[in-house]
């Protein structure tokens, strides 16, 4: 049997045991891990994707709940912190527009006084 022979082999044996052992005996397990985990640049990709729904429906407060998800900041900061990321990594014209539409709309955005936040603020009991 050649020498090259032998090592391809061995080379395919080894690969095979290592994947095996990597998704069957030893997988990686990730515990209670959130979105607000995320590198910098699929934060930013996760807050354009937010961006593109909203730019489809024009929906506030729906795009306020998605961006929740991602961390105790202000949706406006994590708008503001994805478009810094999206303009250093190069992001399309069309994309860094479409955040920075998001941005300000988070930015202006007043939430509706319901008629019990409006009780609450009256005084009344």
């Amino acid at each position: 049997m050649p020498r090259w022979l032998f090592s391809l082999i061995a080379l395919a044996i080894g690969i095979g045991l290592g994947l095996f052992y990597g998704w069957e005996i030893n997988p990686v397990q990730f515990v209670d891990t959130t979105p607000a985990s995320m590198r910098a640049d699929y934060r930013a990709d996760y807050v354009l994707m937010t961006a593109e729904a909203y730019h489809a429906d024009q929906n506030t407060e729906l795009a306020i709940r998605r961006l929740a998800v991602l961390g105790s900041s202000s949706p406006a900061q994590i708008a503001a912190q994805a478009l810094q990321s999206a303009q250093s990594l190069g992001y399309t014209r069309n994309d860094i527009a479409l955040l920075q539409d998001l941005t300000r709309a988070l930015q202006a955005y007043q939430p509706v006084p319901t008629p019990v936040d409006a009780a609450r603020g009256s005084g009344a009991p």
